[in-house]
Formats: C-alpha cells, sequence, structure tokens
C-alpha cells in the first residue's frame, strides 16, 4: 500500500466541507497510513469527534490541554510523517500565514517540520481575493504544498473555484508524496503547455498544431513528485493532472500575463507551450466574408515571453523548448543564449515520433555550459521524467 507505516496528522477546520474528511480519513487508512486526527475549535461543530475516532482509531484531539500528561502539541508533531489540513478555511490559512498560535493545531505547526499539506475550502470570492492570494503565495514560499480547490457548487449555492478538492485527490496527491520520493518537495513548479489562438476574426484564428501533452506529462510528473505545480495552458483537449493548479488561457498575450503573474511564486519554471510568434495585427469585429477578391492579414510580432522573464530570474531554473524543422542545435543554442535559459529541450518535429500529436518525443538536452546530452525516442511521460531529473542538477549548480 502507498502510504504503509506513514503516519498522518489530518487538521480539520470550521467549513462545511469538513463532512468529507471522514472520507478522507477512511481513505487514508485503507492506502496504508496510520491517521490521527486534530480538530480546530470550531470544526467538530460541522463533523462529529466520535466518528472521526472510530474511523482513525485514535483519539481526536481539539484542545491543547486534553491530555494531562504530556505537552500534546509538541508530541503530536514529533510523531507525525506529513500533515494535511482539509479542508482550510480562509480564517486558518490567515493564522498560519502569520504564525498565529492561538489553538492546539496552530501551536502544532509552528512546533513541526514534515511536510505540510493543506486543501483550502471556501466561496469562490474569498479565493480569489487578494488578501487570500498572498496568504497562498506566503505559504507556498515557506514550502506549504497547496491541493488546489476545484470548480463547483458551492455552500452560498452559487457555482466557481472554491470546492474542495476531491476526496481521492486529496488522498493521492499525499500518496504520490511518499511514493515518488517528494523529490520536489519545497518547489513551486511553473509549466506552460499547448498552442496559443491568435484570433483573425470572432471565428477564425491562427494557431499551431501543439497537442499540449509534453507539457501536460510534465506538470504530473513534478506533481508526483511532490511539487506544487501551476499550469497555464493553451485550448487542449486534455483533462486537468490531478493536483495540478491549471489555469487556462487563449493568445500569446494572456499567457503572458499568466506568467508574469505567477512567476514570482516560482522557483522552477519550463516553459513547453509553442506560443505564437505572429498575431493578427488589427483582427475584424465581425467575422470577414468571401469577396472574390483575394485579401491579406498584416501580422505583428507577439511579446516574447521568455526573453521578457531574464531580468528577473533570480536563482530560478528557467527551460524551454525549441521545435525545429533545420538547424536543430544551432538554433536550439541561439534561443538558449538569447533568452537567459538554463536548459532547452530541442526536438526536430520533422522526425518520426517527435511531432506534435505523438504521443512520443525525440530530444537533446542543451544547457547553459553547451553540454548537449541526446534521447532516445520515449513517451513523454516518461521523458518528462528525464526532464525533471536534469532540472534537479542544474538547480543543485545554481542554488
Amino acid at each position: 500500500m502507498a502510504l504503509s507505516g506513514k503516519k498522518v496528522l489530518l487538521g480539520i477546520t470550521g467549513s462545511i466541507a469538513a463532512y468529507k474528511s471522514l472520507q478522507i480519513v477512511r481513505d487514508l487508512k485503507a492506502a496504508g497510513a496510520d491517521v490521527q486526527v486534530v480538530l480546530t475549535p470550531v470544526a467538530h461543530r460541522f463533523v462529529p469527534p466520535l466518528t472521526l475516532q472510530i474511523f482513525s482509531g485514535h483519539p481526536v484531539y481539539t484542545d491543547l490541554f486534553d491530555s494531562h500528561n504530556e505537552v500534546i502539541h509538541l508530541s503530536l508533531a514529533q510523531e507525525t510523517d506529513l500533515i494535511l489540513i482539509a479542508p482550510a478555511t480562509a480564517h486558518f490559512i490567515a493564522k498560519m500565514a502569520i504564525g498565529l498560535a492561538d489553538d492546539l493545531l496552530t501551536n502544532l505547526l509552528l512546533a513541526t517540520t514534515p511536510q505540510i499539506f493543506i486543501a483550502p475550502a471556501m466561496d469562490f470570492g474569498m479565493w480569489e481575493h487578494p488578501t487570500v492570494r498572498e496568504n497562498i503565495r506566503i505559504l507556498r514560499g515557506r514550502g506549504v504544498q497547496i491541493i488546489e480547490p476545484e470548480v463547483g457548487p458551492l455552500a452560498s449555492g452559487k457555482e466557481g473555484k472554491g470546492r474542495l478538492a476531491s476526496e481521492s485527490t486529496i488522498v493521492e496527491t499525499v500518496s504520490s508524496f511518499f511514493s515518488e520520493g517528494a523529490k520536489l518537495a519545497g518547489e513551486v513548479v511553473l509549466v506552460t503547455a499547448g498552442p496559443t489562438q491568435e484570433p483573425i476574426d470572432p471565428v477564425r484564428y491562427i494557431s499551431n498544431r501543439s497537442s499540449g501533452k509534453m507539457g501536460y506529462a510534465l506538470a504530473e510528473a513534478a506533481r508526483a513528485w511532490g511539487g506544487c505545480v501551476i499550469l497555464i495552458s493553451g485550448p487542449t483537449n486534455l483533462p486537468s493532472p490531478p493536483g495540478v493548479e491549471r489555469i487556462s488561457v487563449r493568445t500569446a498575450e494572456e499567457m503572458k500575463k499568466e506568467v508574469d503573474r505567477r512567476f514570482p511564486d516560482a522557483t522552477i519554471v519550463i516553459m513547453a507551450a509553442a506560443v505564437s510568434d505572429y498575431r493578427v495585427q488589427n483582427s475584424a469585429a465581425q467575422k470577414l466574408k468571401k469577396t472574390g477578391q483575394p485579401r491579406s492579414i498584416s501580422l505583428e510580432e507577439t511579446d516574447d515571453i521568455l526573453k521578457g522573464l531574464l531580468g528577473k530570474k533570480g536563482k530560478r531554473v528557467l527551460v524551454g523548448f525549441a521545435a525545429e524543422t533545420e538547424r536543430l542545435v544551432e538554433n536550439a543554442q541561439k534561443k538558449l543564449k538569447s533568452k537567459g535559459l538554463d536548459l532547452i529541450i530541442a526536438n526536430d518535429v520533422t522526425q518520426e515520433g517527435a511531432g506534435f500529436d505523438a504521443d512520443t518525443n525525440v530530444v537533446q538536452f542543451i544547457d547553459s555550459k553547451g553540454k548537449r546530452t541526446p534521447q532516445p525516442k520515449m513517451p513523454k511521460t516518461v521523458l518528462a521524467r528525464y526532464i525533471l531529473e536534469e532540472i534537479l542538477k542544474l538547480k543543485s549548480t545554481i542554488s
């Protein structure tokens, strides 16, 4: 079992979604985990401690003074391999961000060293509030892993992002942390994927053949290795990888805006998207009709997203891709140097098994020192892990 022998402390805060913690406990136990439950003072109004005690097989603690024989927040902190807060309210996230310790769970968090995961749950307006976003950024910066909320019906009766991630997603994320050795624990990995679409008119657009498969494979692998993953994706038909925060965009301008917004949070940036180099200078407001005459369209260059990151790179690992049809190494090295990359993944899309729509790829790794490492044809899901291994090697030299 994925969690066999692992001790998981589940913290439950005062959210209507707290009832889902019962299934989370059962699923963690089924995966082999030894689960200890701690409730905040408000949480026990939403979920019965006795039921949690029966499901977990341990006493459920709610107060610093529940035990008279030990300093309970210290002993619990020392006896766990991972702490999971699910659900985590906006109020509790704020307390974590400023280091407030006014109950058992917050005291425990300040006394602990294991990895912490939180699964937020709140109304979509609260989730998007600047204060909450800033608190999430602070926690990510401390290495806390965020299991992103989902879009769905909320307690307010409205629908939006803020619904607690599914029980299966939460348990799978925790399981992946242990099963993959947590190689990227504490890292915030920003991945771009897919094509962009530049409108000609409301019906037509300029795009490319990118499927997004490579970027999505990277996002899924990085999440499986314990990274906090932000996926900024152009239009694709691919499902979002579990536990990954996906931001959907359409144009190169929209992608640049989201990359610039999330770049400060990231420690590793992998730009796998096939961003359009050109856009229509003046796209039509209405659908263009046939006139029987030749029609020309004026194009202008889009902003270079990668080049724009160069001045603020810091100690981040910055990785790009070069999909070429000729002079592969020459063109890839030129892009590597002009954009200040640490690593570029170069592939000749004319090769068999290396095209945009394929499930496989044939690439070369080229680093900033000029080292070239050709790779054989392999599935993109496997290649993603080779790329992440290379990134980890580079990160050790940059840090």
